[in-house]
């Protein structure tokens, strides 16, 4: 696979019922902003934020595959941005060793950046994210 300096992942996780039937959405673009990669996972039941960690973790996973070196994610929740920025600290016992696996991840990095946007700025990864609940239920 070739290797990207610098690649730009929006990613999105939702829940219907929070509890409840999940997925996650991923776009991955290069600099010139061409896709050259999306997911749409089905996730089983899991809560808002654990759907929001397992996009970033599935854009982060593919990220390395890509051979990038740099990283800038955006995801429209605010709560995991602060948390994966370290302004917050991951207090919910279910999401602390998702917050470890994208802490080890990006190690392999030379640089990850997590970014909040708006919903509207974030509607590829969310269509995503819906296509991928709407084939689970």
């Amino acid at each position: 696979m070739p290797k990207h300096k610098k690649l730009i992942i929006h990613t999105d996780g939702g829940a219907r019922g929070n509890p409840g039937p999940a997925g996650l959405g991923v776009v991955i673009k290069d600099e010139d902003g061409k896709i050259i990669a999306t997911m749409a996972r089905f996730l089983g039941k899991l809560t808002n934020n654990q759907a929001e960690y397992r996009a970033v973790i599935a854009g982060i996973h593919k990220a390395g595959e890509l051979q990038a070196e740099e990283v800038d994610f955006y995801l429209d929740s605010e709560l995991v941005v602060k948390q994966l920025n370290r302004e917050y600290k991951v207090r919910d016992k279910n999401l602390q060793p998702l917050f470890v696996e994208i802490y080890n991840q990006s190690l392999q990095f030379k640089k990850v950046k997590f970014h909040h946007v708006r919903r509207e700025f974030n509607k590829e990864a969310d269509a995503l994210a819906n296509e991928a609940m709407d084939r689970g239920n």
